[in-house]
């Protein structure tokens, strides 16, 4: 599978770098707690080579608010390849993409990870017109909430193994025995998170999800604090949760986690 990647900003560049899986690609790098940094996924996979092109687009907090002419920013030749994943572009660049991206793409992902990057309004008119040329879109809000059902992004997110985290656990005598990552985070989040759970003794699971939730903001997570009106709460938070709720599945916990009602769709994944 064949990835296109126009991008912008700090989130995008951990998210190719995570994808690439090149030495020392994790930020957190020397701070897992341990003499020196094991390399957790060193040769576990690398996708540079079905990554076809990653074009960067400008700020689009330095851009004007209204842009007459989206494509004059775009390459005049865009390359052919399964998915496109859109991450950070001007909005008036996004309204445009479906029109540019026909004939070019199957798939296309527009991640959220500030509330500004795709407003609700944006997201229905793109989601609409990328629908009606027969191309998959989804528009996961945070990314590591993506969880798709359409045959291509189902494929992407199987394949490439990053989107809602997931996690294997082994207990022994009350006491985490190892964590094996079986789908990361798009920023590679659940990797640093398993190596700090590892050997981790917990008396409740109070106590568990504060560790989680310690090693998900030291790694850190580069969703916005700021709150989104759609959820109610920052995405950040909303990561948050879902990290917990990852880590509750690979144990089978089924407990209340006091997560909000308007967040438990994406958290659960649409699960009860």
């Amino acid at each position: 599978m064949e990835l296109l990647i126009f991008q912008n900003g700090f989130f995008a560049e951990r998210f190719v770098a995570n994808l690439m899986n090149y030495p020392n690609s994790c930020p957190s790098y020397g701070a897992c707690g341990i003499d020196a940094c094991t390399q957790c996924k060193a040769k576990i996979y690398s996708f540079t080579k079905n990554i076809v092109a990653v074009y960067s687009l400008p700020d689009p907090k330095t851009m004007p608010d209204f842009i007459e002419n989206p494509k004059d920013f775009l390459p005049k030749k865009v390359a052919e390849a399964d998915v496109a994943i859109l991450i950070n572009i001007h909005p008036d660049i996004l309204a445009s993409m479906p029109s540019y991206l026909e004939g070019k793409v199957s798939a296309v992902i527009v991640p959220t990870e500030e509330p500004s990057w795709c407003k609700a309004g944006l997201r229905k008119q793109i989601s609409e017109k990328f629908l009606d040329l027969k191309i998959e879109f989804e528009a996961p809000k945070p990314f590591c909430s993506f969880k798709p059902s359409t045959k291509i992004l189902k494929k992407f997110y199987e394949e490439f193994k990053v989107g809602y985290p997931e996690f294997e656990i082994d207990m022994e005598d009350g006491r985490i025995r190892s964590v094996r990552v079986l789908k990361s985070q798009p920023c590679g989040a659940a990797w640093y998170i398993a190596v700090k759970l590892r050997n981790k003794k917990f008396e409740n699971m109070r106590e568990l999800w504060s560790a989680i939730s310690e090693a998900h903001h030291s790694f850190p997570c580069t969703a916005s604090m700021e709150k989104d009106v759609e959820y109610g709460d920052t995405l950040l938070h909303v990561a948050g949760y879902i990290a917990r709720h990852s880590v509750d599945k690979a144990l089978k916990y089924t407990g209340d986690e006091e997560i909000p009602s308007n967040l438990t769709k994406v958290v659960f994944g649409g699960e009860a």
